[in-house]
């Protein structure tokens, strides 16, 4: 596949701004580029019955097929899928843009999926030490993160005290589609264990779980289940998370909602509020009004940043959800991308930009740099 040479195209910002990126999809080249860091039980169960997720339609995908990988066309390298060489991700896009920290967040294989909780296991294991391996011993600038085998908390709590040890991982990381709602205290060790460690969860929208992503059924086009991937994930894991009371039992909790929007946190923190006024006999174990939560236990990244028709009405956004809860995020190497450069479709001062670019994530993670 034809290269295009990016640093013809875009402008890159000023290096002094030292941009964190929270959200760049690193890659395996394959699965058997995860085997040096598997048994050879699980290399041969792998090579033999591969994964084995809850989704319906065999090789189907939320992404139109107009887009293999979800790529942009010139994010692929010659040897492999994007995001799995890292020489070109730095010529394309650390580099380029004057990345200071990127935050690794691996979608394939997703581990929260397998249906062989074994198997998860050692999938999610494997897929922690390849990050380590093969970008972040390679380039300091990249922070991994721990993915883990949700449906089996013990499996997860395991592995994340195994990586926690090492102290490079920047986070813990999980997607929003499982078998319960994310609040069910099935999950909470694994939140108990985050919060022991110090890491923010980062929860990236997409992935299938048992059920289909809209409450209305299985969608007939890709651009409804694109849609179904912000609105019907972030709210939905957002409410789940304040009325079972997560945030009340473990106060210090940090969520990152990757690629979930942001547009959704007023009406949904305004809608909550009202909910728990004339029902909260029903929830004492929620201290606070929700969108108190959403302001204080709460980030967003900023990618596919919201586009309204009048550009102005997006600074009133930023407004009503606070300029410290945004979090740049490129979504590199994916079609839908940002470019810092050119992301911000209004004026902003020099100070808010730096802000969202790198300050607000700097507070969030800094700790673990």
């Amino acid at each position: 596949m034809t290269t295009v040479v990016l640093e013809k195209l875009v402008a890159k910002p000023p290096a002094k701004l030292g941009i964190v990126d929270c959200d760049i999809h690193p890659s395996p080249q394959s699965m058997a580029s995860l085997f040096p860091f598997m048994s050879e039980r699980w290399r041969t169960h792998a090579e033999t019955f591969g994964t084995f997720a809850p989704a319906p339609f065999t090789g189907h995908s939320m992404f139109a097929k107009s887009a293999p990988s979800i790529a942009r066309r010139d994010a692929w390298p010659e040897n492999g899928p994007p995001g799995s060489d890292l020489a070109f991700m730095q010529r394309q896009h650390l580099d380029l843009l004057g990345i200071e920290h990127g935050m690794l967040t691996p979608l394939s294989p997703n581990p929260g999926v397998e249906r062989n909780l074994d198997f998860a296991a050692a999938l999610a294991s494997a897929v922690n030490d390849w990050q380590l391996a093969e970008f972040t011993d390679k380039d300091k600038r990249l922070h991994p993160a721990i993915v883990v085998p949700r449906e089996d908390p013990e499996a997860a709590v395991k592995d994340i005290e195994r990586c926690a040890k090492d102290g490079r991982y920047a986070q813990l990381m999980l997607r929003p589609h499982g078998l319960e709602p994310f609040g069910r205290r099935r999950y909470w060790p694994v939140f108990e264990a985050a919060v022991a460690h110090g890491l923010p969860v980062g929860v990236h929208a997409g992935g299938y779980g048992a059920y289909p992503l809209t409450s209305a059924g299985w969608p007939s086009f890709y651009i409804e289940e694109h849609l179904a991937t912000t609105v019907g994930g972030g709210p939905a894991l957002a409410t789940s998370l304040i009325f079972e009371g997560v945030f009340d039992r473990f106060p210090d909790l940090k969520i990152v909602f990757i690629e979930n929007g942001f547009a959704w946190i007023p009406s949904v923190g305004w809608r909550l509020d009202r909910l728990w006024e004339r029902n909260r006999a029903e929830v004492p174990h929620v201290k606070r009004p929700p969108s108190e939560y959403l302001r204080s236990n709460c980030w967003f990244t900023t990618q596919p940043i919201e586009e309204p028709a009048r550009p102005a009405d997006l600074r009133q956004i930023f407004d009503w959800i606070g300029w410290d809860r945004l979090l740049f995020s490129s979504d590199y190497p994916h079609w839908d991308s940002d470019d810092p450069a050119y992301m911000f479709p209004i004026q902003i001062s020099s100070a808010e930009r730096s802000q969202i670019m790198r300050d607000n994530a700097l507070h969030v993670y800094g700790h673990r740099f």
